[in-house]
């Protein structure tokens, strides 16, 4: 302590002084606005170059930051689009690899791949909802088929999802075949089991067995000739005694829907263009 108080009366004309300096430039900032404002000018200058200058050095650090998440994003779109494109050819080979659905189903008919998030099999008319829309270029009339053979054709779009009728809605009428035999009918729904449907207007000639093969015919501009349908299970006669009516054991379990493909005959439009001219 006592040599603090040396040091200030040894130098007490240089703290004086200082003093003195603040206590006049306190005065002129205060009563002399013109002194006042170049003092606040200048400090406002001062004081804009150094935020500009903080603010360029961590917007440096900031674009490292945002590039560093740029980078990580694209690697995982890269990967998820890797991993789509997989998936698509896994699909389409186990579809050209299932002897049931080859037929005429060829990689240039699959459009693409889907997932099947809605499902119903109780109701009257049942339909399900696949995760893939207008976004992704489906369009109304596309069908749906998996591994197990036909699902159903698409009947509404909106921007990130579709509506598919399936074979478990009596709206939903398919021209199919007897493998076998190459003799074709109509396959509906009568709404009674989940797991089967009827195949009508066979010709009571034809001849068949129980296990049959039933598969698209062809007709059809939406699905290409010889994918599943099921098999026969019974037979019975209709009304009309020329004709035979089908049970048919549906080949896709409408409980386990998951991964879907959507198909689509490039030359669909061409062909309904062609027969609704000739209708009319």
């Amino acid at each position: 302590m006592r040599r603090l108080i040396e040091f200030i009366i040894a130098h007490s004309s240089i703290f004086v002084f200082v003093i003195y300096i603040t206590i006049s430039i306190i005065l002129l900032l205060c009563f002399n606005p013109y002194q006042q404002s170049i003092y606040f000018t200048s400090a406002n200058s001062i004081a804009g170059r150094y935020y500009s200058m903080v603010n360029n050095i961590t917007g440096y650090v900031g674009l490292r930051q945002i590039n560093d998440e740029l980078q990580y994003n694209n690697a995982v779109l890269q990967v998820e689009n890797a991993q789509l494109r997989n998936e698509l050819q896994q699909i389409k080979a186990s579809l050209q690899e299932e002897e049931n659905l080859q037929g005429g189903l060829t990689p240039q008919h699959i459009y693409g791949t889907a997932q099947v998030v809605n499902a119903t099999t109780s109701n009257t008319h049942n339909y399900i909802t696949i995760n893939r829309g207008a976004k992704d270029g489906i369009k109304e009339g596309m069908g749906i088929v998996n591994r197990s053979g036909l699902v159903g054709i698409v009947s509404s779009v909106s921007d990130n999802y579709a509506l598919v009728i399936t074979i478990l809605n009596p709206k939903l009428r398919i021209s199919c075949k007897l493998k076998e035999s190459g003799y074709f009918g109509s396959l509906v729904w009568d709404g009674l089991s989940p797991e089967y449907a009827r195949l009508e207007e066979l010709p009571r000639h034809v001849e068949f067995n129980i296990g049959d093969s039933i598969v698209t015919s062809g007709y059809s501009s939406v699905f290409p000739e010889g994918i599943m349908i099921g098999t026969v299970q019974e037979y019975s006669k209709e009304k009309n005694d020329n004709f035979y009516a089908l049970k048919v054991k549906l080949s896709t379990d409408y409980f386990r829907l998951g991964d879907v493909a959507i198909i689509d005959n490039p030359q669909r439009e061409e062909k309904d263009s062609l027969e609704s001219i000739d209708k009319k």
